[in-house]
C-alpha cells in the first residue's frame, strides 16, 4: 500500500517515506505490576507521525475504550521501544494486537550486536548511540518510581505521568530516521530488510503472548518450601553428603571434594594455580559427564545463589518474567535464572504442575545444532548422520570408531566420547573443554576432533569460511538477518563465531515456531532454549501437541530448507507434576525432607 502523500516534504526528510504503511503509530504505556502479576496500564500515549495527531488516555479511560484508539490493521505500523511490554499491556487490557509491529529496540540490537555500547540498549542508551537527545536520568528514575508506587496519582500526578509517557513518544519519532536508513536501505535489499524487521516486531508479540500466559506453578508447595528453607538445606545437606562426605558443619570443604574425586577415578579441571576449579560452568558440565555428581551439583547450587524468593510468581500461581529477547547475542531469550522457572536449580522444576481439568507439554527440537550445522552447510555425511536418528553412533561408525552393526547399547562408551564430540563443536567448544566436559585425555579429544573434521569436511569448510568473513569485518547474517557484528569494538573469538550460526539460526527457528504458535491461537507458556511449554485442556491436548509439533517441524523447515528436525515431546496431565530428568532424584529428597504436616500438599 502506497504511503500517505500528505507532509510529503517531512516524510522525505525524516525517512517516513519509506515505510509502505497509510499511518505509523509510535507508542508507549505506563504501567505497574507485582512480582509474578500481569501488567496494570496506568496510561497511555500515541502519536501518528503522518498527520501528527496525539492520543493521551489515563487509566478509566483505557478501561472503558473496549479497545485500540487507532488502526492496528495491516495499512497501519504500530512502532515501540521493546514492544512486548506495550503489548503485554494489550493483552491485558483485553485489546486486538497489532499486525505489523516494528520494535526499535530489536532493530537497535540488530545495528549493535556483536559490538560495545557505551550508555547500554535502553532507550536512552540507543538515542545517545545515534547523537539524539534524550530525557536525563534520574528525570526518568523519578517518574519511573513515581509510576511504580502504583497510585494514588492527583491531578498534577497524572499530568505530568502522561507527559512523561509522551516524552517516550517524542523519542520514538526522533529515533526512527536512524533506524529507517538502516533496515530500509536505498537498494535492493530494503523491502527485504524491513520484512526482517517487522519478523522480529511479530516475535515481539508472541513474547507478550508467553508472558501473559506464564508457567502454572503448584503454588501451597512453593510457599510451603519458602517457609521450611532453613530446615530443608540443613537435611538436605546430610541426606546427599552421605555418599560423598564434602561437607563439614555445613561447609563444603575442598580437601574432602578432592579425594572423593581420586576415589572415584574422576579427572577434574583445576584452575591455573592448581586448585580443583568449582565455578557453576564446571560443575555443570562434570555433573553431565559423570552421573555421580549430579546429585552434588544439585545440592551446591541450591545451596548457593539460588534464592526461592527471587522466583516470580503471580496471585494466580503464574511463573511471569521478562523473556528478555534478542539480549543475547545469538538472539536467544535470555530470561533472569532467578526469576524465571527453569533458570534455577533443576529440581525446582517439578513446581510446574498443571491446573486442574489441564495438561502441560514440552516440545523440543532433537539435535536442533547439528541439523541446521548439517542442513546450512550441505554436508551430506553429517546430514546422512542426523537423518539416522542417532548422529552420534552414526559419526562413530563414519569415522571407524565403531563397526556397521554397532548400537546404542553395544558400544554405549564409544557412543558417549563421540557424543561429547559432536555436541561441542556445536557449541564451539575447544578439545581441552570437551576433553574436561567428557572426562576424556586431552590428546582423545584432540584425536575424535581431527576425525570429526575428516568427516564433515564440507561442514567445517563452511564453517571456517564463516568465521574468516566475520574476522575481516564482514558480518553474519541467520537465514531471517539477525546479524552479528565483528570490528575493533567486538570481542568475539574464533570459537564464539564458529558456533554463531547454529545458535542463532536455531532462535530464528524457535521464534518461528512460537509465533506461528500463538498466531494459531495456542496457549504457549515459555520458551526454555530450543524448547516450547505448551498449556492445554484434557480434551485437547493430543489435539494441540500435534498442532504444535506441526508448526515447530514446519518452523525449521522455513529455517533449513527441504531438511526437517525432529521435535519430541513430553506430557503431564493433572494431577501428575513435571519432573526433570536431571533433577527428578533431588526433588524427591526435597519432598522428603518437608515437614510431616506438608505432607498432603506435595503428592
Amino acid at each position: 500500500m502506497a504511503p500517505s502523500t500528505s507532509n510529503s516534504a517531512a516524510n522525505t526528510v525524516d525517512g517516513l517515506g519509506r515505510f509502505p504503511y497509510r499511518q505509523i503509530w509510535c507508542c508507549d504505556f505506563e504501567f505497574h505490576h507485582a512480582d509474578g502479576d500481569l501488567p496494570v496500564p496506568v496510561c497511555m500515549v500515541a502519536k501518528e507521525l503522518r498527520s501528527g495527531r496525539v492520543i493521551r488516555l489515563w487509566q478509566d479511560e483505557l478501561r472503558q475504550s473496549g479497545g485500540p484508539p487507532f488502526d492496528t490493521g495491516p495499512e497501519a505500523l504500530f512502532v515501540a521501544y521493546y514492544a512486548s511490554a506495550e503489548i503485554g499491556c494489550f493483552l491485558a487490557l483485553g485489546w486486538r494486537t497489532p499486525e505489523r509491529v516494528l520494535d526499535l529496540f530489536t532493530e537497535f540490537r540488530a545495528e549493535t550486536n556483536g559490538l560495545w555500547v557505551q550508555h547500554g540498549n535502553g532507550l536512552l542508551g540507543a538515542l545517545s548511540y545515534f547523537g539524539l537527545p534524550a530525557m536525563g536520568t534520574e528525570e526518568k528514575t523519578e517518574m519511573r518510581d513515581l509510576v511504580l508506587s502504583g497510585g494514588p496519582w492527583d491531578a498534577h500526578d497524572r499530568e505530568s505521568i502522561l507527559d512523561y509517557c509522551q516524552s517516550d513518544v517524542e523519542a520514538l519519532q526522533r529515533l526512527i530516521p536512524a533506524i529507517a536508513c538502516k533496515i530500509l536501505p536505498e537498494d535492493d535489499h530494503g523491502l527485504l530488510r524491513l520484512g526482517q524487521a517487522l519478523l522480529r516486531g511479530r516475535y515481539m508479540v508472541a513474547v507478550a503472548h508467553m508472558e501473559h500466559c506464564g508457567v502454572p506453578i503448584d503454588l501451597p508447595v512453593l510457599d510451603r518450601l519458602r517457609e521450611s528453607w532453613a530446615h530443608i538445606k540443613d537435611e538436605l545437606i546430610m541426606a546427599v553428603d552421605a555418599d560423598y562426605g564434602v561437607y563439614e558443619s555445613g561447609t563444603f570443604k575442598m580437601v574432602r571434594f578432592g579425594a572423593w574425586l581420586v576415589d572415584k577415578g574422576i579427572p577434574w579441571p583445576r584452575l591455573p594455580s592448581g586448585t580443583l576449579a568449582t565455578d557453576e560452568d564446571t560443575f555443570r558440565q562434570m555433573a553431565r559427564a559423570y552421573p555421580a555428581v549430579a546429585p552434588l551439583h544439585e545440592l551446591r547450587h541450591s545451596l548457593g545463589k539460588f534464592k526461592l524468593n527471587s522466583l516470580q510468581v503471580g496471585a494466580d500461581g503464574r511463573n511471569r518474567c521478562l523473556l528478555s529477547p534478542f539480549r543475547s547475542k545469538t538472539g536467544r531469550n535470555q530470561p533472569s535464572n532467578a526469576k524465571f522457572i527453569f533458570g534455577p536449580s533443576r529440581w525446582l522444576r517439578g513446581l510446574i504442575k498443571p491446573a486442574p481439568g489441564y495438561g502441560i507439554a514440552y516440545l523440543d527440537f532433537g539435535s536442533q545444532e547439528i541439523a541446521i550445522a548439517a542442513a546450512l552447510s550441505g554436508d551430506e555425511a553429517m546430514i546422512d548422520a542426523y537423518t539416522s536418528g542417532d548422529p552420534y553412533m552414526t559419526f562413530a561408525k563414519q569415522a571407524g570408531l565403531a563397526p556397521p552393526e554397532a548400537t546404542k547399547e553395544s558400544h554405549k562408551d564409544v557412543r558417549n566420547r563421540c557424543k561429547a564430540i559432536v555436541l561441542g563443536v556445536g557449541y564451539g567448544m575447544g578439545a581441552e573443554s570437551m576433553a574436561d566436559r567428557a572426562g576424556l585425555q586431552i590428546a582423545e579429544a584432540r584425536e575424535l576432533l581431527r576425525r570429526h573434521r575428516e568427516t564433515y569436511r564440507v561442514f567445517w569448510q563452511w564453517a571456517e569460511n564463516n568465521v574468516n568473513v566475520a574476522l575481516a569485518g564482514g558480518v553474519l547474517r541467520t537465514v531471517y538477518g539477525w546479524p552479528i557484528h565483528t570490528g575493533s569494538r567486538s570481542k568475539l573469538n574464533d570459537r564464539s563465531l564458529l558456533n554463531y550460526p547454529m545458535q542463532a539460526n536455531g532462535a530464528e527457528m524457535l521464534r518461528m515456531a512460537a509465533c506461528m504458535a500463538t498466531e494459531a491461537g495456542l496457549r504457549v507458556c515459555a520458551p526454555i532454549h530450543d524448547a516450547l511449554l505448551l498449556e492445554a485442556p484434557l480434551d485437547r491436548l493430543d489435539e494441540d501437541v500435534f498442532l504444535l509439533k506441526g508448526l515447530m517441524v514446519k518452523a525449521s523447515e522455513m529455517v533449513m530448507g527441504t531438511l526437517a528436525c525432529r521435535v519430541d515431546a513430553d506430557l503431564v496431565r493433572y494431577p501428575d507434576r513435571y519432573r526433570d530428568e536431571g533433577g527428578g532424584e533431588m526433588w524427591d529428597r526435597v519432598m522428603k525432607i518437608l515437614p510431616a504436616h506438608d505432607a498432603g500438599a506435595v503428592v
